[in-house]
């Protein structure tokens, strides 16, 4: 099959959706399909535009098989209303005519966030006559109106709209939890339009390696602590400040570090609270190199999930199929109805406290650290949930049937008509 898939976001960035839209092209090529990425000039997270690509409107490359047609996007660190819809709008537009350039495609994938690309999918689709995947890594204005973000009745109103116009013109709905599937039901979406297909985790670069005998603890000089991990994004739903302030109540352990890994600005004021508090048991760094990624997690003795209390019940972290195939515990406080708690749950890693309350956290914490064989076994109950439920190699069967099935009816008929022809 040809395959294009449109995406904000992708290799090289190192965090969030490109990871994962980037194993999913590269696993696709390497089982003989054709692969075209429309996306952006790598931004996220640091909110600029990497160095290798300033100043450029359009390029296009080719990295392990995918050919990856790329865009400019007016991105700032102000992502005020205005400049979001500004980035909204210079990608939307300058895509559309980076995604004409190149073959027809037989499946149009387009990832979500964000809501306006859908526009340029939907006449894509019309030109092409491909079926659009609408692939739902966040439910959008929701998850944006609950916590806040998103306060502007017109903005709501629109964002709102054109939800329910990516919903009608995808021919099919792909989503990472159940969650997810309640809330489109609930909208009066189609159930038979809706697959569930989680996210996944590379369970052969993500693996259990050595937690003492590394390279990341020695670089940070955490031998012989308990380190307490927390690596990713850093936004209004993850209260970081609650963690440094969990890790005050644990300066009469010496050995216990909380380590905090994050874009810079978003470490700066971690950084101030950890100062003002007088903190001293805080590491806070910045990301590192993906391919550190696996030594990073192997470092922990504990992954952290944080959320707030009010984050919309759907909300997955990525983060936990990853934490979950490193083969360590995870520690999470979110939510106890939420999607994220059911993972958790479902996979016998991790220990659940509430969210937004640091002395819970620091208990937590404390308690795990008096049971180190505790730990142990959850992260092997992790380890082995990741294997049977998130390797990567399921999803890509999902996803290869998904498409297949999507584009063997439109063959059919083309096949048909040309017989009439003859």
């Amino acid at each position: 099959m040809r395959i294009l898939i449109y995406s904000y976001n992708y290799h090289p960035e190192p965090i969030g959706i490109a990871p994962l839209m980037t194993e999913l092209a590269e696993g696709l090529v390497k089982r003989g399909h054709q692969v075209r990425v429309i996306t952006a000039m790598p931004w996220y997270p640091n909110s600029a535009i990497f160095p290798p690509y300033e100043g450029k409107l359009y390029c296009t490359e080719t990295h392990k098989g995918v050919k990856i047609q790329r865009c400019y996007v007016r991105i700032t660190k102000n992502r005020n209303l205005i400049n979001r819809g500004l980035f909204e709008l210079s990608f939307m537009v300058l895509s559309f005519f980076q995604a004409l350039r190149g073959w027809r495609p037989d499946v149009i994938l387009l990832t979500v966030p964000g809501l306006p690309v859908g526009i340029p999918a939907a006449v894509l689709g019309a030109i092409y006559r491909c079926p659009v995947v609408l692939n739902l890594q966040d439910i959008l204005p929701d998850a944006a109106i609950h916590v806040g973000l998103l306060t502007n009745k017109v903005a709501i109103y629109i964002f709102t709209a054109l939800e329910k116009f990516n919903y009608r013109i995808a021919t099919k709905i792909s989503v990472i939890s159940e969650g997810f599937t309640e809330n489109l039901i609930a909208k009066g979406v189609n159930p038979d339009k809706i697959a569930l297909i989680p996210n996944w985790v590379d369970i052969h670069f993500i693996q259990p390696l050595p937690r003492e005998d590394n390279q990341f603890r020695r670089d940070h000089g955490l031998e012989g602590k308990f380190v307490v991990l927390y690596a990713g994004n850093i936004a209004l739903t993850q209260p970081l400040n609650k963690v440094i302030d969990a890790a005050g109540f644990l300066t009469h352990l010496p050995n216990v570090v909380f380590v905090i890994v994050g874009d810079e600005d978003a470490l700066h004021p971690l950084r101030q609270r950890c100062r003002q508090k007088n903190i001293n048991n805080v590491r806070l760094l910045t990301f590192q190199p993906r391919e550190k990624l696996p030594e990073m997690l192997a470092a922990a003795n504990v992954g952290l999930v944080v959320q707030k209390k009010n984050v919309i019940s759907f909300n997955m972290p990525s983060k936990i199929q990853v934490l979950l195939a490193s083969g360590r515990a995870i520690l999470a406080a979110v939510p106890s109805q939420g999607t994220a708690a059911m993972a958790i749950r479902n996979s016998g890693g991790g220990m659940l406290i509430p969210p937004d309350d640091p002395r819970a956290l620091a208990e937590a914490v404390q308690l795990l650290h008096a049971h180190p064989e505790q730990v142990d076994r959850l992260g092997e109950r992790g380890r082995r949930h990741a294997i049977s439920t998130y390797a990567f190699q399921g999803a890509l069967d999902r996803y290869e049937a998904l498409f297949e099935k999507l584009v063997q009816p439109r063959e059919t008929l083309v096949g048909v008509q040309h017989q009439d022809k003859i």
